[in-house]
């Protein structure tokens, strides 16, 4: 079963950006599992807004990407994670897109979470994606989210996205609950960005907030290299004791 996934996923170039995970991400919300390791579940909306944007707008004419899109990176147990966005339809001002992702791919067949969905996005930057996300020996996951474009122009970028997912445990004791968030992020001249972020899971009484920032250090034709860095922040009755922890990475996307 888990083979057959990530083969169908692999042909459509629907791909993962999420993982399992000891120390929480400051990007995304996490679960709570049975054997106490947390896993993350907000993996393919977070992706897709990381995306470069597919809609824009030069010298007054529209201009599409209509070509399939994706992005890889690795973890450090040497798996890898796969994203992708596969136009389905496009006119002058929006366009429908099949989304998915396979995290944590081992190579052999095996992989960490899969899910896939669709995406809708609007030539002045608004957008709304649902998905569904498979978490092996774990259940399932629903996602809605929206982003909402409040200002662009030459040099300047803000806009504001929500989500909300929720968890569908295949094990009948462990609760279902529901995740939800949001965050506003910043972005100069399409190489300097900054973002607060905020997410609460109402099971845990768990808050986290965060605030990232992102270089791009290099952007050709149809790829883009970045440096992203952040901190993060957990509140919740069951953490005795918080502090900002301190993230950085690079992610290439072509």
């Amino acid at each position: 079963m888990c083979k057959s996934i990530t083969i169908i996923l692999s042909v459509l170039m629907v791909c993962a950006n999420g993982r399992y995970l000891i120390k929480e991400d400051y990007r995304s919300p996490y679960i709570f599992v049975e054997d106490g390791r947390n896993v993350r579940v907000y993996d393919l909306e977070e992706a897709l807004s990381e995306d470069q944007q597919e809609l824009t707008h030069a010298n007054n004419f529209l201009r599409v990407r209509r070509q399939a899109h994706g992005a890889l990176s690795s973890n450090p147990d040497g798996t890898t994670n796969l994203m992708a966005k596969v136009p389905l339809s496009v006119n002058d001002k929006n366009m429908l897109s099949a989304v998915g992702t396979v995290s944590g791919a081992s190579g052999n067949g095996g992989f960490k979470a899969a899910g896939g969905g669709l995406a809708w996005d609007n030539v002045n930057g608004h957008g709304a994606s649902v998905t569904g996300q498979h978490i092996p020996d774990f259940g399932e996951q629903l996602t809605a989210a929206a982003k909402l474009n409040m200002l662009h122009n030459d040099k300047h970028d803000v806009t504001a996205q929500a989500f909300a997912t929720r968890t569908f445990p295949s094990n009948p004791n462990v609760p279902n609950f529901d995740t939800y968030g949001g965050k506003v992020g910043y972005t100069y001249d399409d190489k300097v960005g900054a973002s607060l972020g905020m997410q609460h899971t109402d099971l845990f009484k768990k808050t986290d907030y965060s605030a990232m920032g992102n270089l791009n250090l290099f952007k050709g034709r149809d790829s883009s290299l970045d440096l992203n860095a952040g901190m993060s922040k957990s509140v919740s009755p069951y953490i005795p004791s918080s502090r900002w922890e301190p993230s950085a990475g690079l992610s290439f996307t072509k």
